[in-house]
């Protein structure tokens, strides 16, 4: 006899969304898609994998994300390919390969992939949202940006998300301050954790994104980019730090705030959740990204973009008690004990005219039938036994209020149904 086999189970890193969740995150896309639709964003459908070099030359060859986590395999066609990690890099390549015109402005929803070690909120397939405008370096663009991700955070009811922000700089002024930052990380070097001790020398901006309060304590007196920024830059972000001010959207300069990925210039920010009692509170964040287009193989274009990570968010959510789960409840439930076929027919007159409806299947009694139809939090139900059925008329019964309840003639069912739904009374009899 065959030896039974364990069942199969999502991979580590992973998680299954099912329903009523899922109508959580539906909710939760859509009101992204009405916020940033206010600012003329459409959505940008890109593939899950892409060419393996895209996040090489975008992210950087040095970077954990692309050294440590990314998944890469080798395709049929002997072609090195990789799972989307984050989704900048994507949706730039498709503006430098369709040539649409600017300023762009992209909003995407997709899973990301990296080979990490799962955490709270943070999976090895998560969810990002994000927007990228491609083809201005206006601040004032920056201001917008940050502006439509704080909103969001609002739209949710979430109020304890705090905004750090803090300038990257570009190619001018650079240089200069990571011979500094390199300078002082050296005379301090035994004081920093072993993996960024190794490190200094390749890319000192990597120890200012620690988070082990060894190189924390070290880099609380390090040198600060915004005093290396030249004047275009400084005035670059000087407008932007202006603008939230002007739009009322709190911030504070993080000087050490510095995004983990190689393509940022400029402005970068990073919003998180205080109510997460943990380190990982990020939330979302995003920044310029003016050299990535080039890097990638296209003309110099400036960029700007944010993501945020859907998995995290809903347990901030959850933390402050805001966006709570309210799945759909439908309109009516039709409860049919004449053999199936009326409620076959009944549930999808009312479907047809926009109204929600269910029934039961298997034959059941009517007993389980109401008992289905009060589980489903449905505010009527519609019943047909074989009294009406002769008489050609249905029962409405409210389940959750006081209208009486009726028996109308079979073809008003359809108006009696809308008529207490739109919270009239009357209604055809």
């Amino acid at each position: 006899m065959a030896e039974a086999q364990a069942p199969l189970r999502a991979p580590k890193g992973t998680q299954d969304v099912l329903w009523p969740e899922s109508t959580r995150w539906a909710e939760l896309v859509a009101r992204f898609a009405r916020r940033v639709g206010l600012a003329g964003y459409g959505l940008a459908l890109t593939p899950l994998f892409e060419e393996a070099r895209l996040f090489r030359r975008g992210i950087g060859e040095e970077s954990e994300v692309v050294g440590k986590e990314m998944y890469e395999f080798t395709d049929r066609g002997g072609r090195d390919m990789a799972l989307r990690p984050e989704g900048t890099a994507p949706v730039v390549r498709a503006f430098v390969q369709h040539h649409p015109p600017v300023p762009w402005k992209a909003w995407y929803v997709t899973p990301a992939f990296r080979y990490e070690q799962p955490q709270a909120g943070r999976y090895r397939q998560h969810h990002q949202l994000g927007v990228e405008v491609l083809g201005t370096d206006d601040p004032d663009l920056d201001v917008e940006v940050v502006s439509l991700a704080a909103a969001f955070y609002g739209d949710l009811g979430l109020r304890r998300v705090e905004l750090s922000v803090n300038s990257m700089g570009c190619a001018e002024d650079r240089p200069a301050y990571v011979a500094a930052l390199r300078e002082y990380l050296a005379s301090r070097r035994d004081e920093l954790c072993d993996e960024h001790r190794g490190r200094l020398e390749a890319n000192p901006l990597r120890v200012l994104d620690c988070k082990r309060p060894r190189c924390r304590a070290v880099t609380e007196e390090a040198p600060r980019m915004v005093d290396f920024l030249d004047e275009a830059c400084a005035a670059h972000f000087g407008r932007v730090r202006a603008g939230l001010d002007a739009l009322g959207v709190a911030h504070r300069l993080e000087p050490r705030l510095v995004r983990g990925l190689d393509y940022y210039t400029r402005t970068t920010f990073e919003f998180a959740a205080t109510a997460l009692d943990t380190a990982q509170n990020a939330v979302g964040g995003g920044g310029r990204y003016n050299g990535l287009a080039e890097a990638i193989g296209g003309p110099p274009t400036p960029g700007i973009g944010f993501g945020i990570g859907i998995e995290r968010l809903l347990l901030a959510c959850d933390a402050e008690g805001a966006f709570p789960l309210a799945p759909p409840v439908p309109d009516a439930f039709v409860v049919d004990l004449t053999g199936g076929e009326v409620a076959r027919d009944l549930a999808e007159e009312l479907r047809r005219a926009g109204l929600a409806a269910e029934r039961a299947f298997d034959g059941r009694s009517a007993k389980a039938q109401l008992r289905q139809a009060d589980r489903s939090g449905a505010r009527l139900a519609v019943i047909v036994g074989a009294e009406e059925l002769a008489a050609g008329t249905a029962r409405v019964k409210d389940l959750r209020g006081t209208a009486p309840e009726l028996a109308v003639a079979r073809a008003a069912v359809v108006e009696r149904v809308r008529a207490l739904v739109a919270g009239r009374e009357g209604g055809p009899s």
